[in-house]
């Protein structure tokens, strides 16, 4: 596999923000969730459109946790900057023709420190990762 090039920021074709595969991540079958509390990880792996980005993320933090917004968005910008520093993980098993879908939900009441979120982002997309990686080796076997 030839070297992939990396940028360690978060674009906006990196944002998932398309309706259609928002429902199609949260409402279909083919989609994988994990849990670090306090942090759902909702992810997808589906053929690449030409021109989109090969990872597209989401993070939600629902109004039932934090009433208000800048304490929502607070969390929306930690759970991004988490993300945007280790998602090199995730991009190194992805293979070239594929694009994977990936949403953050937050499911606590409270705040935490910024290394404390990024410690159990950097755990769940180590076993993204290491899923991906045993799914390619299924997929030579089987060649």
């Amino acid at each position: 596999m030839a070297d992939k090039v990396f940028s360690a920021t978060l674009s906006k074709q990196e944002r998932l923000n398309s309706r259609k595969l928002i429902d199609m991540l949260f409402g279909g079958g083919k989609s994988h969730s994990m849990t670090a509390f306090p942090i759902r990880i909702i992810y997808m792996v589906r053929a690449r459109e030409d021109g989109k980005a090969p990872i597209q993320v989401l993070t939600s933090v629902p109004k039932k946790h934090f009433k208000h917004a800048v304490d929502r968005n607070r969390v929306k910008r930690q759970l991004r900057e988490a993300y945007r520093r280790h998602k090199q993980t995730v991009h190194q098993g992805l293979p070239e023709t594929s694009q994977m879908l990936i949403a953050f939900v937050w499911l606590s009441d409270r705040h935490y420190t910024s290394p404390e979120i990024e410690e159990r982002v950097d755990n769940l997309l180590q076993q993204i990762a290491e899923k991906l990686r045993a799914e390619s080796e299924e997929w030579k076997v089987e060649s």
